[in-house]
């Protein structure tokens, strides 16, 4: 709502910890008339010392924290005028920017560190009228006003236990300030240590290279030894034997390697006597442990790929498990589903051979007692013979047809009244359209 891009600094700081008389406001009207700028009078006493992010800013009335501005504008700070003495400023706040409606508002001068320093009288955002003059209560009125003071009364009481509970959170919040700052002095030494860590990284890589430089010079010793093993070819067969020995136990090459390292160290003093065997056999060992320690490394790094594939492959499996368990669970779904759908259906052939039971008996029962139930016969009884030897009902809409119809059309007409499984050749009543549509779903499965 403000002119400026920047907000201005706020805190949480509760009202009881503010100071309203180091700045103090002048010349409030008790209304402003909407849609025109106001200008805000203010004095800078000698116990304030302004600052460049000092504001003013439109409070409605009732805020509990700095953060509930409503506009604010940057206080400008007095120039050429001595620390210790009272300063007159104003700041204007443009139409556009202020409330449009009709509640209290207030200035507060708020510095930098969102301490409130000074709070004007309440003012309303509307045009004066007669009745803000002269105002005439009733007694009625007067016992309403009694009774809003003792609500308000009691809504300060309210407030005050609300500023205790605030003031005990805001002292919590400082007891977490404080542990807060003692983990980030903590933090402040692990950096440090890293830093320390970090500086002996670097000298470990430092010897590493040194390490690889005095490698480079034994692999020229190396090589000056391939050159004089080269002289020797009788012991050829015996060296070999020997290389595969080593490969098949190179775990006890590896101590022996030291021990002809040692071996070598010894017998440089005395040249003169062995040269020619031990420089051939030390050179040939050398060789054997560098292409073991390279097979090795291959092998690792092969490992590494495998152990690789072998995630790789767990995942894939461990996906097709849960999908396989899903479409398990689904099938037995299914076929829980196909099992209430035929017992459904069993229940229906029963009750429908139960019903075609009873119509049986209904039509046996009333064939016989067609004309014994009265004592001088029924008069209609020959009468309902012949007509029903003459008509014909069809048993699923009770339609009557005479009985000269032909026998195809009535047996269509009854046919018209079913639905036949394409599958099995069962029949269905289409008043049963759920049942036949089971029925066709249990094929699915099937």
């Amino acid at each position: 709502m403000d002119e400026t891009s920047d907000e201005p600094p706020t805190s949480a700081v509760l009202l009881d910890n503010c100071h309203f008389s180091q700045v103090i406001f002048n010349d409030v009207e008790k209304f402003y008339v909407p849609g025109g700028d106001i200008t805000c009078y203010y004095t800078l006493t000698n116990n304030i010392a302004p600052r460049g992010k000092d504001w003013v800013g439109i409070f409605r009335v009732g805020w509990k924290t700095t953060r509930e501005y409503y506009t604010f504008m940057w206080a400008p700070l007095p120039s050429g005028v001595s620390g210790h003495t009272a300063v007159q400023q104003q700041i204007q706040f443009k139409a556009y920017y202020l409330p449009k409606d009709d509640e209290y508002y207030q200035f507060c001068y708020v510095d930098q560190d969102g301490v409130v320093r000074g709070a004007s009288v309440p003012f309303q955002f509307r045009a004066e009228t007669e009745d803000d003059i002269l105002v005439v209560t009733t007694q009625g009125e007067v016992e309403e006003i009694e009774l809003q003071n003792k609500n308000l009364l009691k809504e300060n009481e309210e407030l005050k236990e609300s500023c205790a509970s605030l003031q005990k959170q805001n002292m919590d919040l400082q007891e977490q300030l404080e542990k807060t700052q003692e983990l980030q002095n903590s933090f402040e030494s692990l950096k440090s240590n890293t830093e320390k860590v970090e500086q002996e990284l670097n000298s470990l890589k430092e010897e590493n290279k040194h390490l690889k430089e005095l490698t480079n010079c034994r692999e020229e010793e190396l090589h000056q030894l391939k050159e004089q093993i080269q002289k020797v070819t009788s012991e050829k067969e015996h060296l070999e034997n020997r290389l595969k020995t080593a490969l098949d136990h190179m775990d006890q090459l590896q101590s022996q390697v030291l021990n002809y390292e040692k071996e070598v160290a010894r017998l440089e003093h005395d040249r003169t006597e062995q040269l020619e065997c031990l420089n051939e056999e030390n050179r040939q060992l050398r060789l054997t442990v560098a292409e073991q320690r390279e097979h090795k490394e291959k092998l690792e790094h092969v490992l590494e790929d495998l152990k690789g594939w072998e995630a790789h492959l767990s995942h894939l499996l461990k996906n097709e498990q849960q999908q396989n368990c899903n479409l398990m669970k689904q099938l037995e779904e299914k076929k829980h589903l196909y099992q209430i759908l035929q017992a459904k259906n069993n229940e229906t052939d029963k009750e429908n051979q139960e019903l075609r039971k009873e119509n049986d008996d209904l039509l046996r029962r009333l064939s016989q007692n067609a004309g014994g139930g009265l004592v001088f016969g029924n008069p209609y009884c020959g009468e309902i013979a012949c007509h029903s030897a003459s008509i014909r009902k069809c048993p699923m809409c009770d339609e009557v047809f005479p009985g000269a119809i032909d026998t195809s059309d009535f047996e269509a007409h009854v046919q018209s009244h079913l639905l036949e499984c394409p599958l099995c050749n069962e029949t269905f009543e289409k008043t049963n359209l759920q049942v036949f549509d089971d029925h066709i779903y249990c094929h699915g499965l099937e």
